[in-house]
């Protein structure tokens, strides 16, 4: 079937009508997301950097090029929350907690720099599942169910990896990444692949994703439907 590519106007009204159910849905990122729906300023910010990331897909007069911008778009909402991730998956505290916010704001008031992550990860969390609600539900678009999801935990595994390797302090810290910190190349070239794989991929696909696996963020590896070939 023939479909037309997606106005302005359209892909905000089912962004917006996407988030306001996140006050009646309870799964952790509809939890996160709700958060916005209770601060008029938090919403208001969000409506503005969301239209902005839409305006770019709407530009786009055919609908192939709107999927790979959202594509792209989904690529950067992933990069753009990995460091709230880490810091509460990996629970930084003290004095690592501000080496990794100088790390990545510089000399930035360090109270301003944590508010101002905690905004950015509610933001970018509430237009991924927006972009995620678009791909799925108007233009079916098969990169954002598991392969989508797979790169999510690649980028984790090497974001972990970077962060781990930075705030290693002590010899015994520094001698357990090492292993670690050798495997960053190949994290790092698995990443490039893997994003241009899922932007080549047509929005339909019929291939068995049971035949190929991957490895797991923990190390282990495991039988899982993947999309990039085998480590």
């Amino acid at each position: 079937m023939l479909v037309s590519a997606y106005r302005h106007d359209r892909l905000m009204r089912e962004s917006e009508s996407r988030a306001e159910l996140t006050a009646r849905l309870r799964s952790p990122a509809d939890i996160v997301v709700s958060r916005i729906l209770h601060e008029p300023d938090t919403y208001r910010h969000w409506e503005a950097e969301h239209n902005r990331l839409m305006r770019a897909v709407s530009e786009e007069a055919r609908l192939a090029r709107q999927v790979t911008v959202l594509r792209s778009t989904a690529f950067s909402l992933v990069h753009r929350r990995a460091m709230f991730e880490y810091l509460r998956d990996r629970h930084v505290t003290g004095w690592k907690r501000r080496r990794l916010f100088a790390l990545f704001y510089g000399c930035r008031d360090y109270t301003n720099a944590v508010l101002a992550e905690h905004g950015n990860y509610i933001r970018c969390s509430s237009s991924y599942l927006c972009a995620h609600y678009l791909a799925e539900h108007l233009m079916q678009d098969v990169a954002f169910s598991e392969p989508l999801q797979i790169y999510e935990l690649w980028y984790r595994e090497y974001f972990r990896t970077f962060c781990d390797g930075e705030l290693s302090d002590t010899d015994e810290e520094k001698q357990a990444i090492m292993p670690l910190n050798e495997l960053r190349p190949f994290l790092k070239r698995r990443l490039c692949e893997a994003r241009e794989a899922i932007l080549a991929m047509p929005r339909t696909c019929e291939k068995d994703w049971q035949e190929l696996q991957i490895r797991k963020p923990s190390g282990e590896t495991q039988r899982l439907r993947a999309i990039f070939g085998t480590d």
